[in-house]
């Protein structure tokens, strides 16, 4: 899956504040209202729907980055511990989301204060590429015809590229790359006769982003975009000759930040209204979620590689949102899926 798939729904967070209902909400405390004389807007009238657009756009948008991010299992078709020092597993993967992304240029800000629009929405698959490292650290202690208490050291790296696209460019201030890590304990180590079965702790992020968008004369700067997940997983694997199959359950904590702001134009109709450009100063973009997650692997086993694919499904959140959104509310589930493969020793 080509990683400007993911940039492009980050650039529909950045473009929406210059462009069935959700749980309504007020107008955010940054997005004060301002005061409309004779027709004409003061400054702060003039970009508060601007900011409230942002922002709800920018709850609308997280969950389904962090879906993306989070995917499935830590280790892709992996379920018990790999079998203590010696022994390593890489995975290279890519989790893909079905999401719903706004068509921001359907809907024009209003000039003179929040107005509450309902956005349309288009369906597109995005992902993001991985890279995947387990360490054996312990086998474990023998018990009967397996082990117990075995612990990897899990590895990961997210990756996206920077780009110029028509009127956004895409930077990475700080590296195309993203490391996580964690951890796997081994409950019970897989053997020919028993699956294995282990808890696993993974922290994964996007690399930070800074967009720079331009509609017509208008700006936007979205910077520091942020999205971090740490997911906790119980998952049970069973290698059965030839195929793999692997099934989990866990929790995930999504964390994303971001700071927006835009420059509006007076150019055109709006000169009737606005004597001078006005600058919207940055406003602060966060969301905190704790999800639950499902996940089901199978593989096609090849000696020291496997061919893997995943399906799973996301629990959803109440997110309030002053705007809507015409593919539902913005806390909604979200089924994923990955392909990858495995090299193992």
């Amino acid at each position: 899956m080509h990683s400007r798939m993911l940039i492009g729904a980050a650039l529909v967070l950045g473009t929406g504040a210059l462009a069935r209902p959700a749980l309504a909400q007020g107008i955010s405390s940054q997005c004060p209202a301002g005061v409309v004389t004779g027709g004409i807007p003061d400054q702060r009238a003039a970009v508060q729907d601007a900011c409230q657009k942002a922002i709800d756009i920018f709850q609308f948008l997280a969950p389904q980055l962090g879906v993306t991010i989070a995917g499935g299992n830590a280790t892709i078709g992996v379920g018990g511990t790999i079998g203590g020092l010696g022994h390593i597993y890489v995975s290279g993967r890519a989790n893909v989301v079905q999401s719903d992304i706004p068509e921001v240029d359907q809907v024009t800000p209003s000039i003179t204060g929040a107005h509450a629009d309902q956005y349309p929405t288009r369906t597109q698959i995005i992902g993001i590429p991985e890279a995947d490292v387990s360490i054996g650290i312990l086998r474990g202690f023998p018990v009967g015809l397996t082990n117990v208490g075995g612990l990897d050291l899990l590895v990961s790296a997210s990756y996206l590229p920077a780009f110029t696209s028509g009127a956004v460019d895409v930077r990475l201030p700080k590296g195309s790359f993203n490391f996580g890590g964690g951890a796997r304990l081994g409950i019970i180590q897989e053997t020919p006769f028993i699956p294995g079965i282990s808890v696993t702790y993974l922290r994964r992020g996007l690399p930070t982003v800074d967009v720079v968008a331009h509609s017509g004369s208008d700006t936007l700067r979205v910077n520091n975009l942020d999205v971090t997940t740490d997911a906790v997983r119980l998952v049970v694997s069973k290698s059965l000759l030839m195929f793999g199959l692997a099934a989990g359950v866990g929790e995930d904590h999504y964390s994303s930040k971001a700071a927006a702001s835009a420059y509006v134009s007076n150019n055109g109709s709006r000169a009737l209204y606005l004597s001078q450009p006005v600058d919207l100063a940055p406003i602060a973009l966060r969301q905190s979620l704790n999800r639950t997650t499902y996940f089901v692997d199978g593989s096609l086993n090849f000696p020291f590689v496997r061919l893997i694919g995943e399906i799973g499904h996301t629990s959803g959140n109440s997110i309030s949102t002053f705007n809507t959104f015409e593919s539902g509310p913005a806390g909604a589930g979200r089924t994923y899926g990955a392909v990858g493969v495995r090299l193992g020793l």
